[in-house]
């Protein structure tokens, strides 16, 4: 599954990268990414340029460009900086900024009008959304690539690649879903924690029972004998 790609076109170093999920931490890719190319440029072209030479040596110039389509709410166009991630109050020497393109269906409308195949691709992966919410990913991903429209560009590659590119949305969806999966879990237990610290610390500070410091803190009865396990564990282990 190839899902980013970069190339030069007029002295413009393009490189374009597609997201299923957001991820504020792309300058920073960017940047590493954009290091290891211009490494390779150089190896390229040793016999001219010597970046320990008096003379300056003409660069690509670098775009970065993320196409996104995952399935949380974002603009159809978003700037990242990899200033933000800097110390609050703190100026660096360098800023990369990356252009996050919203493809999802019904986004940047003049974009997908003018690629037809980003359009087709982006209607296509909100049939299979959609169809998988009636059925199985797999059946729903058959489905859509087996009725599209006949006018499709797209058509032609995946019917002759059917069980490739099916294999690969498969992929990709169990990959989203098993990170929003172990996010959620993340949460989960991170909450645990903070409910087990803030009972532990009522019985201390005000002499009182676990049950009485849950209900202070409006927790559930049918959590009740979670916590108190989760309790004795925790003063086990101290």
């Amino acid at each position: 599954m190839h899902n980013d790609v970069s190339f030069v076109i007029a002295d413009e170093l393009n490189l374009y990268e597609q997201q299923s999920s957001y991820n504020p931490n792309m300058p920073l890719r960017q940047l590493q990414y954009l290091g290891l190319l211009y490494e390779g440029y150089l190896k390229k072209h040793k016999d001219e340029y010597d970046k320990f030479g008096h003379d300056l040596i003409p660069l690509p110039v670098p775009k970065f460009v993320v196409f996104y389509n995952g399935r949380d709410k974002q603009d159809d166009e978003t700037i990242l900086h990899l200033s933000d991630a800097f110390s609050k109050g703190m100026k660096g020497d360098v800023e990369v900024t990356v252009r996050m393109l919203n493809i999802n269906y019904g986004k940047n409308k003049a974009l997908l009008d003018a690629c037809k195949p980003l359009m087709e691709y982006s209607w296509i992966v909100k049939g299979i959304r959609e169809k998988a919410k009636m059925m199985d990913i797999k059946n729903a991903i058959d489905e859509v690539i087996g009725n599209l429209p006949n006018d499709f560009v797209l058509k032609p590659f995946l019917d002759m690649h059917k069980a490739e590119v099916g294999t690969m949305w498969l992929t990709e969806y169990n990959e989203v879903e098993r990170d929003e999966f172990i996010l959620k879990k993340g949460m989960e237990k991170g909450m645990e924690k903070g409910i087990l610290s803030s009972i532990s610390n009522l019985m201390q500070s005000s002499q009182m029972t676990s049950e009485q410091a849950m209900k202070m803190l409006l927790i559930p009865e049918s959590k009740w004998a979670f916590y108190s396990e989760q309790l004795k564990s925790l003063q086990k282990t101290e």
